[in-house]
Protein backbone atom coordinates (compact mmCIF):
# COMPACT_ATOMS: atom_id res chain seq x y z
CA UNK A 1 0.00 0.00 0.00
CA UNK A 2 1.12 3.51 -0.63
CA UNK A 3 0.49 6.79 1.66
CA UNK A 4 -1.93 7.82 -0.10
CA UNK A 5 -3.96 4.11 0.14
CA UNK A 6 -3.17 4.60 4.44
CA UNK A 7 -4.36 8.34 4.21
CA UNK A 8 -7.45 7.04 2.28
CA UNK A 9 -8.18 4.80 4.96
CA UNK A 10 -8.55 7.18 7.77
CA UNK A 11 -10.47 9.57 5.92
CA UNK A 12 -12.41 6.78 5.09
CA UNK A 13 -12.89 5.74 8.63
CA UNK A 14 -12.73 9.02 10.13
CA UNK A 15 -15.85 8.74 12.00
CA UNK A 16 -14.51 4.79 14.02
CA UNK A 17 -11.29 6.88 14.84
CA UNK A 18 -13.65 9.63 16.39
CA UNK A 19 -15.93 7.61 18.16
CA UNK A 20 -13.22 5.88 19.49
CA UNK A 21 -11.23 9.07 21.09
CA UNK A 22 -14.77 10.42 22.54
CA UNK A 23 -15.02 6.65 24.19
CA UNK A 24 -11.45 6.94 25.55
CA UNK A 25 -11.57 10.14 26.96
CA UNK A 26 -15.08 9.38 28.27
CA UNK A 27 -13.12 6.40 30.15
CA UNK A 28 -10.52 8.82 31.21
CA UNK A 29 -13.38 10.79 32.93
CA UNK A 30 -15.66 8.18 34.42
CA UNK A 31 -12.33 6.55 35.56
CA UNK A 32 -11.07 10.12 37.53
CA UNK A 33 -14.74 10.15 38.91
CA UNK A 34 -14.80 6.90 40.43
CA UNK A 35 -10.99 7.14 41.76
CA UNK A 36 -10.99 8.14 45.29
CA UNK A 37 -9.18 11.86 45.80
CA UNK A 38 -6.06 11.80 47.18
CA UNK A 39 -3.99 14.49 49.26
CA UNK A 40 -0.37 15.23 49.59
CA UNK A 41 1.23 17.98 52.47
CA UNK A 42 5.24 18.09 52.49
CA UNK A 43 7.71 19.61 55.17
CA UNK A 44 11.03 20.51 55.15
CA UNK A 45 13.67 19.93 57.46
CA UNK A 46 17.20 21.11 57.51
CA UNK A 47 20.24 19.16 58.36
CA UNK A 48 23.49 20.70 60.21
CA UNK A 49 26.43 20.24 61.70
CA UNK A 50 26.75 22.17 65.47
CA UNK A 51 30.59 21.80 65.48
CA UNK A 52 33.13 24.13 63.69
CA UNK A 53 34.63 26.81 64.32
CA UNK A 54 37.23 27.61 60.85
CA UNK A 55 36.04 27.34 57.45
CA UNK A 56 37.83 24.75 56.57
CA UNK A 57 36.13 23.11 59.24
CA UNK A 58 32.67 24.34 58.34
CA UNK A 59 33.58 23.53 54.04
CA UNK A 60 34.42 19.75 55.65
CA UNK A 61 30.79 19.60 58.04
CA UNK A 62 28.79 20.88 54.72
CA UNK A 63 30.26 17.82 52.77
CA UNK A 64 29.78 15.57 55.63
CA UNK A 65 25.97 17.08 56.16
CA UNK A 66 25.40 16.37 52.41
CA UNK A 67 26.58 12.85 52.84
CA UNK A 68 24.15 12.20 55.70
CA UNK A 69 21.60 13.63 54.09
CA UNK A 70 21.48 10.65 51.56
CA UNK A 71 21.01 8.31 54.47
CA UNK A 72 18.79 9.88 56.51
CA UNK A 73 16.56 10.15 53.55
CA UNK A 74 16.36 6.32 53.43
CA UNK A 75 16.26 6.28 57.53
CA UNK A 76 12.68 8.30 56.66
CA UNK A 77 11.04 5.47 55.75
CA UNK A 78 12.40 3.06 57.77
CA UNK A 79 10.18 1.10 60.68
CA UNK A 80 12.32 3.54 63.48
CA UNK A 81 10.75 6.47 62.47
CA UNK A 82 7.35 5.43 61.08
CA UNK A 83 6.30 3.00 64.00
CA UNK A 84 5.97 5.99 66.47
CA UNK A 85 4.02 8.04 64.06
CA UNK A 86 1.74 5.33 63.39
CA UNK A 87 0.88 5.28 67.33
CA UNK A 88 1.67 9.13 67.94
CA UNK A 89 -1.52 9.41 65.37
CA UNK A 90 -3.58 6.33 65.72
CA UNK A 91 -3.37 5.01 62.25
CA UNK A 92 -3.44 1.42 62.47
CA UNK A 93 -1.58 0.66 59.55
CA UNK A 94 1.82 -1.39 59.37
CA UNK A 95 4.87 0.47 59.19
CA UNK A 96 4.90 -1.42 55.92
CA UNK A 97 1.93 0.41 54.58
CA UNK A 98 2.82 3.81 55.60
CA UNK A 99 5.91 3.26 54.19
CA UNK A 100 4.37 3.38 50.68
CA UNK A 101 1.89 7.15 51.79
CA UNK A 102 5.57 8.54 52.46
CA UNK A 103 8.40 9.94 50.22
CA UNK A 104 11.65 11.58 51.69
CA UNK A 105 13.64 13.56 48.46
CA UNK A 106 16.80 16.11 49.17
CA UNK A 107 17.43 18.17 46.50
CA UNK A 108 20.36 17.72 44.95
CA UNK A 109 23.64 19.61 46.55
CA UNK A 110 21.20 20.75 49.66
CA UNK A 111 20.76 19.74 53.13
CA UNK A 112 17.33 19.94 52.90
CA UNK A 113 14.96 16.95 53.45
CA UNK A 114 11.80 17.34 51.89
CA UNK A 115 8.87 14.57 53.57
CA UNK A 116 5.99 14.15 51.32
CA UNK A 117 2.84 12.33 53.16
CA UNK A 118 -0.14 11.18 51.18
CA UNK A 119 -3.61 10.68 52.61
CA UNK A 120 -7.24 10.55 51.61
CA UNK A 121 -8.10 12.73 53.93
CA UNK A 122 -6.24 16.28 53.51
CA UNK A 123 -5.65 16.93 57.53
CA UNK A 124 -4.37 13.86 57.83
CA UNK A 125 -1.64 13.92 55.14
CA UNK A 126 -0.22 17.11 56.64
CA UNK A 127 -0.15 15.35 60.15
CA UNK A 128 1.72 12.70 59.33
CA UNK A 129 4.08 14.54 57.22
CA UNK A 130 4.90 16.70 60.54
CA UNK A 131 4.55 14.50 62.52
CA UNK A 132 7.50 11.74 60.72
CA UNK A 133 9.79 15.24 60.13
CA UNK A 134 9.82 15.65 63.99
CA UNK A 135 10.30 11.76 64.63
CA UNK A 136 12.99 11.70 62.24
CA UNK A 137 15.17 14.60 63.78
CA UNK A 138 14.43 12.80 66.95
CA UNK A 139 15.68 9.42 65.46
CA UNK A 140 18.62 10.79 63.55
CA UNK A 141 19.85 12.48 66.99
CA UNK A 142 19.77 9.23 68.85
CA UNK A 143 21.70 7.32 66.19
CA UNK A 144 24.48 10.21 65.58
CA UNK A 145 27.88 10.23 67.05
CA UNK A 146 27.89 12.23 69.46
CA UNK A 147 31.25 15.13 70.52
CA UNK A 148 33.95 14.58 73.61
CA UNK A 149 31.70 16.31 75.45
CA UNK A 150 29.02 14.15 74.70
CA UNK A 151 27.14 17.02 72.79
CA UNK A 152 25.02 16.17 69.51
CA UNK A 153 27.18 16.81 66.58
CA UNK A 154 24.44 16.23 63.61
CA UNK A 155 21.13 18.63 64.60
CA UNK A 156 18.15 18.86 62.14
CA UNK A 157 15.28 21.14 62.17
CA UNK A 158 11.89 21.83 60.74
CA UNK A 159 12.36 24.64 58.02
CA UNK A 160 8.89 24.08 56.81
CA UNK A 161 5.70 22.61 57.95
CA UNK A 162 3.31 21.04 56.44
CA UNK A 163 -0.14 22.84 55.52
CA UNK A 164 -3.41 21.31 55.06
CA UNK A 165 -3.81 21.02 51.01
CA UNK A 166 -7.05 22.66 49.69
CA UNK A 167 -7.28 20.34 47.13
CA UNK A 168 -6.78 16.78 45.88
CA UNK A 169 -3.53 16.18 43.69
CA UNK A 170 -5.10 12.62 41.93
CA UNK A 171 -7.26 12.13 40.17
CA UNK A 172 -5.83 14.30 37.67
CA UNK A 173 -9.22 14.57 35.61
CA UNK A 174 -7.75 17.21 32.22
CA UNK A 175 -4.99 14.36 32.24
CA UNK A 176 -7.02 11.20 32.06
CA UNK A 177 -9.52 12.44 29.83
CA UNK A 178 -6.57 13.83 27.20
CA UNK A 179 -4.70 10.01 28.00
CA UNK A 180 -7.58 8.02 26.90
CA UNK A 181 -8.72 10.30 23.77
CA UNK A 182 -5.20 9.24 22.81
CA UNK A 183 -5.47 6.24 23.39
CA UNK A 184 -8.82 5.92 21.62
CA UNK A 185 -7.44 7.79 18.71
CA UNK A 186 -4.30 5.21 18.42
CA UNK A 187 -6.75 2.27 18.41
CA UNK A 188 -9.11 3.57 15.69
CA UNK A 189 -6.05 4.62 13.49
CA UNK A 190 -5.00 0.92 14.11
CA UNK A 191 -8.53 -0.55 13.52
CA UNK A 192 -8.66 1.81 10.20
CA UNK A 193 -5.27 0.75 9.05
CA UNK A 194 -6.02 -3.38 10.03
CA UNK A 195 -9.24 -3.22 8.67
CA UNK A 196 -8.04 -2.06 5.29
CA UNK A 197 -4.93 -3.85 5.22
CA UNK A 198 -7.17 -7.32 5.59
CA UNK A 199 -10.01 -6.03 3.04
CA UNK A 200 -8.69 -7.67 -0.18
CA UNK A 201 -11.38 -6.60 -2.14
CA UNK A 202 -11.26 -4.33 -5.47
CA UNK A 203 -11.90 -0.98 -4.42
CA UNK A 204 -10.90 0.80 -7.35
CA UNK A 205 -8.66 0.98 -10.63
CA UNK A 206 -5.68 1.79 -8.38
CA UNK A 207 -6.06 -2.15 -7.71
CA UNK A 208 -5.86 -3.14 -10.72
CA UNK A 209 -2.05 -2.80 -11.35
CA UNK A 210 -1.67 -5.75 -8.73
CA UNK A 211 -2.81 -7.91 -11.31
CA UNK A 212 0.21 -7.40 -13.81
CA UNK A 213 -0.11 -6.86 -17.56
CA UNK A 214 -3.71 -6.26 -17.88
CA UNK A 215 -5.25 -3.10 -19.21
CA UNK A 216 -7.83 -0.51 -18.06
CA UNK A 217 -10.16 0.28 -20.42
CA UNK A 218 -12.31 2.50 -17.89
CA UNK A 219 -13.93 3.43 -14.53
CA UNK A 220 -17.82 3.46 -14.37
CA UNK A 221 -18.69 5.12 -11.38
CA UNK A 222 -21.34 4.34 -8.83
CA UNK A 223 -24.58 5.97 -9.26
CA UNK A 224 -26.96 5.98 -6.12
CA UNK A 225 -29.58 7.24 -8.48
CA UNK A 226 -29.78 4.73 -10.85
CA UNK A 227 -32.70 2.32 -8.95
CA UNK A 228 -35.11 5.44 -9.51
CA UNK A 229 -34.74 5.68 -13.43
CA UNK A 230 -36.58 3.86 -16.15
CA UNK A 231 -33.86 3.43 -18.59
CA UNK A 232 -29.97 2.36 -18.52
CA UNK A 233 -27.49 5.67 -18.21
CA UNK A 234 -26.63 5.94 -22.22
CA UNK A 235 -30.25 6.53 -22.43
CA UNK A 236 -31.79 8.51 -19.41
CA UNK A 237 -28.59 10.28 -19.11
CA UNK A 238 -26.66 10.41 -22.05
CA UNK A 239 -24.36 12.97 -20.97
CA UNK A 240 -24.07 12.37 -17.44
CA UNK A 241 -20.80 11.01 -15.99
CA UNK A 242 -21.23 7.51 -16.21
CA UNK A 243 -22.42 7.73 -19.62
CA UNK A 244 -18.98 9.23 -20.56
CA UNK A 245 -17.51 6.71 -18.43
CA UNK A 246 -19.67 4.23 -21.11
CA UNK A 247 -18.28 5.68 -23.88
CA UNK A 248 -14.74 5.36 -22.37
CA UNK A 249 -14.18 2.09 -22.41
CA UNK A 250 -15.73 2.36 -25.88
CA UNK A 251 -13.05 4.12 -27.24
CA UNK A 252 -10.54 2.42 -25.01
CA UNK A 253 -11.84 -1.06 -27.25
CA UNK A 254 -11.43 1.04 -30.30
CA UNK A 255 -7.79 1.92 -29.94
CA UNK A 256 -7.36 -1.81 -28.99
CA UNK A 257 -9.18 -2.63 -32.24
CA UNK A 258 -7.15 -0.61 -34.36
CA UNK A 259 -4.21 -2.74 -33.50
CA UNK A 260 -6.42 -6.02 -34.13
CA UNK A 261 -9.49 -6.57 -35.08
CA UNK A 262 -12.58 -6.80 -32.85
CA UNK A 263 -15.11 -7.91 -34.27
CA UNK A 264 -16.76 -10.35 -31.08
CA UNK A 265 -16.11 -9.59 -27.49
CA UNK A 266 -17.23 -11.04 -24.10
CA UNK A 267 -18.31 -9.23 -21.52
CA UNK A 268 -17.82 -11.17 -18.25
CA UNK A 269 -16.90 -11.36 -14.24
CA UNK A 270 -15.47 -13.09 -11.70
CA UNK A 271 -18.32 -13.85 -9.54
CA UNK A 272 -21.98 -12.56 -9.88
CA UNK A 273 -23.24 -9.13 -9.13
CA UNK A 274 -20.24 -7.19 -10.38
CA UNK A 275 -22.23 -5.59 -12.57
CA UNK A 276 -21.38 -7.39 -16.20
CA UNK A 277 -25.05 -7.52 -17.54
CA UNK A 278 -25.56 -3.25 -17.25
CA UNK A 279 -22.18 -2.61 -18.61
CA UNK A 280 -22.55 -4.97 -21.57
CA UNK A 281 -25.90 -3.07 -22.11
CA UNK A 282 -24.66 0.63 -21.50
CA UNK A 283 -21.55 -0.52 -23.97
CA UNK A 284 -23.50 -1.89 -26.73
CA UNK A 285 -25.46 1.16 -26.62
CA UNK A 286 -22.52 3.36 -26.79
CA UNK A 287 -21.00 1.57 -29.68
CA UNK A 288 -24.11 1.76 -31.48
CA UNK A 289 -23.99 5.55 -31.55
CA UNK A 290 -21.18 5.05 -33.44
CA UNK A 291 -23.35 3.70 -36.64
CA UNK A 292 -22.21 0.32 -35.80
CA UNK A 293 -24.07 -2.58 -36.41
CA UNK A 294 -24.17 -4.12 -32.83
CA UNK A 295 -25.86 -7.65 -31.71
CA UNK A 296 -25.84 -8.11 -28.14
CA UNK A 297 -26.23 -11.49 -26.80
CA UNK A 298 -27.53 -13.03 -23.46
CA UNK A 299 -25.15 -16.14 -23.21
CA UNK A 300 -26.09 -16.40 -19.78
CA UNK A 301 -27.96 -19.57 -20.30
CA UNK A 302 -28.06 -20.05 -16.66
CA UNK A 303 -29.42 -17.02 -15.17
CA UNK A 304 -30.31 -14.86 -18.07
CA UNK A 305 -31.19 -11.01 -17.40
CA UNK A 306 -30.94 -8.95 -20.53
CA UNK A 307 -34.66 -10.33 -21.56
CA UNK A 308 -36.09 -9.04 -18.53
CA UNK A 309 -34.14 -6.03 -18.36
CA UNK A 310 -34.49 -4.79 -22.31
CA UNK A 311 -38.62 -5.69 -21.37
CA UNK A 312 -38.08 -8.21 -24.36
CA UNK A 313 -39.67 -11.92 -25.43
CA UNK A 314 -36.96 -14.47 -24.39
CA UNK A 315 -38.74 -17.64 -24.78
CA UNK A 316 -36.84 -18.43 -28.13
CA UNK A 317 -33.17 -17.04 -28.82
CA UNK A 318 -30.27 -18.00 -28.29
CA UNK A 319 -30.50 -22.18 -26.88
CA UNK A 320 -33.11 -22.01 -30.16
CA UNK A 321 -30.65 -21.03 -32.71
CA UNK A 322 -27.81 -23.75 -30.81
CA UNK A 323 -30.11 -26.59 -31.23
CA UNK A 324 -31.04 -25.76 -34.89
CA UNK A 325 -35.22 -24.91 -34.18
CA UNK A 326 -34.12 -21.23 -35.70
CA UNK A 327 -32.33 -18.75 -37.47
CA UNK A 328 -30.62 -15.79 -35.92
CA UNK A 329 -32.81 -13.87 -38.66
CA UNK A 330 -35.61 -15.27 -36.95
CA UNK A 331 -35.30 -14.41 -33.34
CA UNK A 332 -33.58 -11.42 -32.97
CA UNK A 333 -35.25 -8.30 -31.76
CA UNK A 334 -34.46 -5.03 -32.48
CA UNK A 335 -33.79 -2.87 -29.81
CA UNK A 336 -33.16 0.72 -28.35
CA UNK A 337 -30.31 2.84 -30.77
CA UNK A 338 -29.84 2.79 -34.40
CA UNK A 339 -27.98 -0.40 -35.01
CA UNK A 340 -28.38 -2.07 -31.67
CA UNK A 341 -30.03 -5.76 -32.34
CA UNK A 342 -30.69 -8.04 -29.13
CA UNK A 343 -30.49 -11.94 -28.88
CA UNK A 344 -31.89 -13.17 -25.60
CA UNK A 345 -31.15 -16.52 -24.03
CA UNK A 346 -33.89 -18.32 -24.71
CA UNK A 347 -35.41 -21.58 -22.68
CA UNK A 348 -32.64 -22.48 -20.08
CA UNK A 349 -30.92 -25.80 -21.18
CA UNK A 350 -29.86 -28.91 -19.03
CA UNK A 351 -26.40 -28.94 -21.04
CA UNK A 352 -25.72 -25.29 -20.84
CA UNK A 353 -21.68 -25.74 -20.74
CA UNK A 354 -22.39 -28.47 -23.80
CA UNK A 355 -24.30 -25.93 -26.44
CA UNK A 356 -21.49 -23.18 -25.41
CA UNK A 357 -18.79 -25.94 -26.32
CA UNK A 358 -20.38 -26.92 -29.34
CA UNK A 359 -19.89 -26.35 -33.69
CA UNK A 360 -23.54 -25.26 -33.36
CA UNK A 361 -21.89 -22.35 -31.03
CA UNK A 362 -19.14 -21.56 -32.66
CA UNK A 363 -21.51 -21.64 -36.39
CA UNK A 364 -23.58 -18.84 -34.97
CA UNK A 365 -20.56 -16.73 -34.41
CA UNK A 366 -19.13 -17.01 -37.83
CA UNK A 367 -22.71 -15.92 -38.89
CA UNK A 368 -23.61 -13.13 -36.22
CA UNK A 369 -19.65 -12.06 -36.88
CA UNK A 370 -20.60 -11.69 -40.38
CA UNK A 371 -23.77 -10.05 -40.06
CA UNK A 372 -22.88 -7.23 -37.33
CA UNK A 373 -19.92 -5.11 -36.78
CA UNK A 374 -19.83 -6.15 -33.19
CA UNK A 375 -21.20 -8.99 -31.16
CA UNK A 376 -20.83 -8.69 -27.57
CA UNK A 377 -21.38 -11.17 -25.17
CA UNK A 378 -22.85 -11.28 -21.96
CA UNK A 379 -21.45 -14.47 -20.21
CA UNK A 380 -22.08 -15.99 -17.14
CA UNK A 381 -19.10 -14.91 -14.10
CA UNK A 382 -15.52 -16.77 -14.74
CA UNK A 383 -15.10 -18.68 -11.49
CA UNK A 384 -18.47 -20.00 -10.59
CA UNK A 385 -18.95 -22.24 -14.59
CA UNK A 386 -16.85 -22.41 -17.38
CA UNK A 387 -19.36 -21.04 -20.05
CA UNK A 388 -17.66 -17.79 -20.12
CA UNK A 389 -13.79 -19.04 -20.56
CA UNK A 390 -15.04 -21.32 -23.97
CA UNK A 391 -16.47 -18.36 -25.25
CA UNK A 392 -13.74 -15.99 -24.50
CA UNK A 393 -11.30 -18.63 -26.81
CA UNK A 394 -13.92 -18.54 -29.35
CA UNK A 395 -14.32 -14.90 -29.64
CA UNK A 396 -11.53 -11.96 -30.12
CA UNK A 397 -11.18 -11.61 -26.36
CA UNK A 398 -13.06 -10.76 -23.16
CA UNK A 399 -13.65 -8.01 -20.76
CA UNK A 400 -13.84 -8.27 -17.06
CA UNK A 401 -15.69 -6.47 -15.20
CA UNK A 402 -14.66 -5.91 -11.27
CA UNK A 403 -17.68 -4.63 -9.24
CA UNK A 404 -15.79 -2.65 -6.63
CA UNK A 405 -16.66 -3.83 -2.75
CA UNK A 406 -17.60 -6.95 -4.74
CA UNK A 407 -15.06 -8.77 -6.03
CA UNK A 408 -11.81 -9.87 -3.71
CA UNK A 409 -8.41 -9.20 -5.75
CA UNK A 410 -7.94 -13.27 -5.27
CA UNK A 411 -10.99 -13.50 -6.99
CA UNK A 412 -9.94 -11.45 -9.57
CA UNK A 413 -6.26 -13.05 -9.88
CA UNK A 414 -8.12 -16.56 -10.41
CA UNK A 415 -10.35 -15.82 -13.14
CA UNK A 416 -7.73 -14.20 -15.22
CA UNK A 417 -5.87 -17.48 -14.37
CA UNK A 418 -8.36 -19.07 -15.86
CA UNK A 419 -9.07 -17.54 -18.88
CA UNK A 420 -4.74 -17.86 -19.65
CA UNK A 421 -5.12 -21.56 -18.70
CA UNK A 422 -7.32 -22.35 -21.91
CA UNK A 423 -5.33 -19.55 -24.28
CA UNK A 424 -8.26 -17.16 -24.37
CA UNK A 425 -7.32 -13.45 -24.15
CA UNK A 426 -7.96 -10.67 -21.58
CA UNK A 427 -8.66 -7.41 -23.81
CA UNK A 428 -8.84 -5.42 -20.12
CA UNK A 429 -9.99 -4.55 -17.19
CA UNK A 430 -13.44 -2.26 -16.36
CA UNK A 431 -13.89 -0.97 -12.44
CA UNK A 432 -17.69 -1.11 -11.26
CA UNK A 433 -19.28 1.20 -9.04
CA UNK A 434 -16.22 3.19 -8.21
CA UNK A 435 -16.70 5.65 -5.60
CA UNK A 436 -16.60 8.83 -6.72
CA UNK A 437 -16.92 12.48 -5.28
CA UNK A 438 -19.28 14.60 -4.54
CA UNK A 439 -18.00 17.48 -7.21
CA UNK A 440 -18.29 15.21 -10.37
CA UNK A 441 -21.48 14.03 -9.60
CA UNK A 442 -22.36 17.95 -9.17
CA UNK A 443 -20.72 19.07 -12.01
CA UNK A 444 -21.72 16.62 -14.76
CA UNK A 445 -25.12 17.21 -13.51
CA UNK A 446 -28.38 15.30 -14.75
CA UNK A 447 -30.03 16.29 -17.98
CA UNK A 448 -33.22 17.80 -17.13
CA UNK A 449 -36.26 16.51 -18.64
CA UNK A 450 -38.09 18.48 -21.63
CA UNK A 451 -40.02 21.19 -20.06
CA UNK A 452 -43.06 23.70 -21.84
CA UNK A 453 -41.04 26.64 -23.02
CA UNK A 454 -41.08 29.86 -20.35
CA UNK A 455 -41.16 32.17 -23.06
CA UNK A 456 -44.46 33.42 -22.82
CA UNK A 457 -47.64 32.55 -24.61
CA UNK A 458 -47.28 33.57 -28.22
CA UNK A 459 -49.94 33.04 -31.17
CA UNK A 460 -51.05 30.23 -33.11
CA UNK A 461 -50.05 31.09 -36.23
CA UNK A 462 -46.41 32.06 -34.82
CA UNK A 463 -45.97 28.45 -33.14
CA UNK A 464 -46.81 27.08 -37.04
CA UNK A 465 -44.47 28.71 -38.35
CA UNK A 466 -41.72 27.78 -35.58
CA UNK A 467 -42.47 24.13 -35.95
CA UNK A 468 -42.26 24.66 -39.58
CA UNK A 469 -38.86 26.12 -39.52
CA UNK A 470 -37.75 23.18 -36.78
CA UNK A 471 -38.68 21.00 -39.62
CA UNK A 472 -36.85 22.34 -41.97
CA UNK A 473 -33.44 22.58 -39.98
CA UNK A 474 -33.49 19.87 -38.32
CA UNK A 475 -35.43 16.91 -39.66
CA UNK A 476 -36.05 13.82 -37.62
CA UNK A 477 -34.89 15.36 -34.03
CA UNK A 478 -38.67 15.24 -33.62
CA UNK A 479 -38.16 11.52 -33.60
CA UNK A 480 -35.15 11.89 -31.73
CA UNK A 481 -37.48 13.22 -28.82
CA UNK A 482 -39.23 10.43 -28.87
CA UNK A 483 -36.62 7.95 -27.71
CA UNK A 484 -36.84 6.19 -24.43
CA UNK A 485 -40.64 7.56 -23.86
CA UNK A 486 -42.52 3.91 -24.05
CA UNK A 487 -44.41 2.61 -20.77
CA UNK A 488 -41.73 1.53 -18.43
CA UNK A 489 -41.63 0.17 -14.91
CA UNK A 490 -38.86 0.92 -12.50
CA UNK A 491 -35.59 -0.66 -13.49
CA UNK A 492 -32.82 -1.76 -11.13
CA UNK A 493 -29.58 0.32 -10.83
CA UNK A 494 -26.47 0.79 -12.48
CA UNK A 495 -24.42 -1.02 -9.21
CA UNK A 496 -23.55 -4.47 -9.61
CA UNK A 497 -26.61 -6.75 -9.07
CA UNK A 498 -26.88 -9.50 -11.05
CA UNK A 499 -29.69 -10.54 -9.37
CA UNK A 500 -32.52 -7.25 -10.29
CA UNK A 501 -35.78 -8.27 -11.10
CA UNK A 502 -37.25 -5.49 -12.61
CA UNK A 503 -39.12 -5.32 -15.85
CA UNK A 504 -39.14 -2.56 -18.51
CA UNK A 505 -41.25 -2.57 -21.78
CA UNK A 506 -39.40 -1.37 -25.03
CA UNK A 507 -42.41 0.98 -27.07
CA UNK A 508 -43.69 -0.74 -30.18
CA UNK A 509 -44.07 1.50 -33.11
CA UNK A 510 -44.21 5.33 -33.11
CA UNK A 511 -45.38 7.20 -29.60
CA UNK A 512 -47.73 9.46 -29.72
CA UNK A 513 -47.38 12.74 -27.97
CA UNK A 514 -50.12 14.83 -27.50
CA UNK A 515 -52.00 13.56 -30.36
CA UNK A 516 -48.88 13.82 -32.88
CA UNK A 517 -46.88 11.36 -34.69
CA UNK A 518 -43.52 10.31 -33.63
CA UNK A 519 -42.40 12.68 -36.77
CA UNK A 520 -44.45 15.63 -35.07
CA UNK A 521 -43.78 17.79 -31.78
CA UNK A 522 -46.63 19.84 -30.58
CA UNK A 523 -45.71 22.94 -30.27
CA UNK A 524 -48.42 23.98 -27.43
CA UNK A 525 -45.76 21.33 -25.47
CA UNK A 526 -42.51 22.49 -26.30
CA UNK A 527 -41.01 25.38 -27.89
CA UNK A 528 -38.52 25.72 -30.58
CA UNK A 529 -35.61 26.31 -28.57
CA UNK A 530 -36.43 23.73 -26.22
CA UNK A 531 -36.25 21.11 -28.36
CA UNK A 532 -33.04 22.40 -30.33
CA UNK A 533 -31.63 21.97 -26.60
CA UNK A 534 -32.87 18.48 -25.68
CA UNK A 535 -32.74 16.75 -28.99
CA UNK A 536 -29.90 14.53 -28.98
CA UNK A 537 -26.71 15.18 -31.38
CA UNK A 538 -26.65 14.30 -34.38
CA UNK A 539 -23.82 11.95 -33.84
CA UNK A 540 -26.15 9.85 -31.70
CA UNK A 541 -28.54 8.61 -34.59
CA UNK A 542 -31.52 6.99 -33.61
CA UNK A 543 -32.28 5.45 -37.09
CA UNK A 544 -30.60 3.03 -39.34
CA UNK A 545 -31.08 3.45 -43.42
CA UNK A 546 -33.66 5.99 -42.41
CA UNK A 547 -35.50 3.71 -40.67
CA UNK A 548 -36.60 5.36 -37.04
CA UNK A 549 -36.56 2.71 -34.33
CA UNK A 550 -37.90 3.57 -30.56
CA UNK A 551 -35.47 3.55 -27.32
CA UNK A 552 -36.98 1.53 -25.00
CA UNK A 553 -36.25 2.02 -21.58
CA UNK A 554 -34.11 -0.43 -19.76
CA UNK A 555 -31.74 -0.64 -17.19
CA UNK A 556 -29.88 -3.63 -15.15
CA UNK A 557 -27.52 -4.01 -12.46
CA UNK A 558 -25.85 -7.21 -13.73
Amino acid sequence: MELSDYVGALRKRWLVIVVLAVLGAGAGFALARSSTPEYRSTSKVFVSLTRGETVSELVQGATYAQNLVESYVQVATMPAVLDPVIDELDLGVSARALAGRVTATSPLNTVIIEITAVDTEPGRAAQIANAVAEQLAATVTTISPTAEDGGETVQMSVLAEAQVPGAPFQPRTPLLMVTGGAAGVALGVMVALLTTLLDTRVRSAKDFPRVPERAVLGSIPFDRASSRRSAPTMVSQPHGINAEAYRRVQTNLQFLAAASTLRSIVLTSSVSGEGKSTTAINLALAVAEKRERVLLVDADLRRPSVARYCGLEGAAGLTTILIGSATLADVVQPWGAAGLDVLTSGGQPPNPGQLIDSAAMEAFLAEAVASYDLVIFDAPPLLPVSDAAVLARLTDGAVVVAGCRTVHRGQLVDALGGLDAIGATCLGLVANAVPTSESEQLYYAADAPLRPSRAGRRSRATQDRETTARGAVAPGVTAGVEVGRGKSTEAPSDGPADEASAMVTAPEGPTEVSGASSTEVSTTELSVPDVLDDAPDASSDTSVGGAHRQAGPVDGGT
